[in-house]
């Protein structure tokens, strides 16, 4: 159809990151594929599948995997931990890429990056799950095909991080940075993550980023706020959550059915 938009496929999603597209996704908290399909419908980049602070076991992260790949999505994961088994099974489930918590240290930047990798790597080798496409891709075709594909994302939410940013950020294979405002905000110790201190945490993640020409991911509660960190260097969003979504799209349909319909004697809706 003349003048149709097509959008990029799913596994070019590193390729857009690493070279700083403007990407935007949101976090998946319900264990369903529901809300994965209605972003992919949509149009969203990809979804990050929380695993680490939502209800996420291995068989519904390979069902919602499935889903985003049906819906054009990039499924990202971000595990519980930096367990390399974790990070194996995410990918043998056809992940594009993992997000990972509490990147600290130089050692877990480069441990993570190796077990999300073949090549140079220790990412143990299986052909037969979705990412080998059930035995169907030749081996060497599989490891390469991987090798280039797979996104590690290294979770920087820890103020000891800080100290070794720019060689967190410079390690081969963590392919961008995900600021976590909101652990720094409590490590800190600060009111909130408008708070200086927090501020100066991100400013330094950023500017470490843009030594080595690496992405910076930020999760953002407005379209105000994405402009304001793109105007900093960041390129890839998550804007909330799908419950956070629905409960503010929720919230704000009661409140207008509340505001204009009345009961039969003249009250308005009981706000009980």
């Amino acid at each position: 159809m003349s003048g149709e938009i097509v959008r990029p496929h799913f596994s070019s999603f590193r390729r857009r990151f690493s070279a700083r597209h403007a990407v935007v996704g949101s976090f998946i908290k319900t264990p369903t594929t529901h809300a994965t399909e209605i972003f992919g419908a949509l149009g969203y980049d990809f979804v990050v599948i929380d695993a680490e602070h939502a209800p996420f076991d291995r068989a519904i992260t390979d069902v919602v995997l499935l889903a985003a790949r049906g819906s054009n999505l990039a499924g990202i994961v971000r595990v519980s931990s930096d367990d390399p088994a974790k990070i194996l099974s995410c990918l043998d489930c056809g992940a594009a890429g993992v997000l990972v918590p509490h990147v600290a240290t130089v050692d877990k930047a480069r441990a993570i990056a190796a077990a999300a990798r073949y090549r140079g790597g220790r990412r143990g080798y299986s052909g037969s799950p979705r990412a080998g496409a059930y035995g169907a891709t030749p081996m060497w075709t599989l490891v390469d095909e991987q090798d280039a594909s797979v996104c590690t994302i290294a979770m920087i939410e820890d103020p000891e991080a800080l100290d070794q940013i720019d060689a967190i950020a410079a390690v081969d294979g963590i392919h961008g940075l995900f600021i976590g405002r909101g652990d720094l905000t409590v490590a800190l110790g600060a009111k909130s993550s408008a708070d200086g201190s927090v501020k100066d945490a991100v400013a330094r993640v950023i500017a470490a980023a843009k030594k080595v020409a690496k992405p910076v991911c930020v999760m953002v509660a407005s379209p105000a706020e994405a402009r304001d960190f793109a105007g900093l260097g960041a390129s890839a969003f998550i804007i909330s959550s799908d419950q956070g979504l629905m409960r503010r799209a929720a919230s704000q349909t009661l409140t207008d059915f509340k505001t204009l319909v009345q009961t039969t004697d003249g009250s308005h809706v009981s706000q009980h």
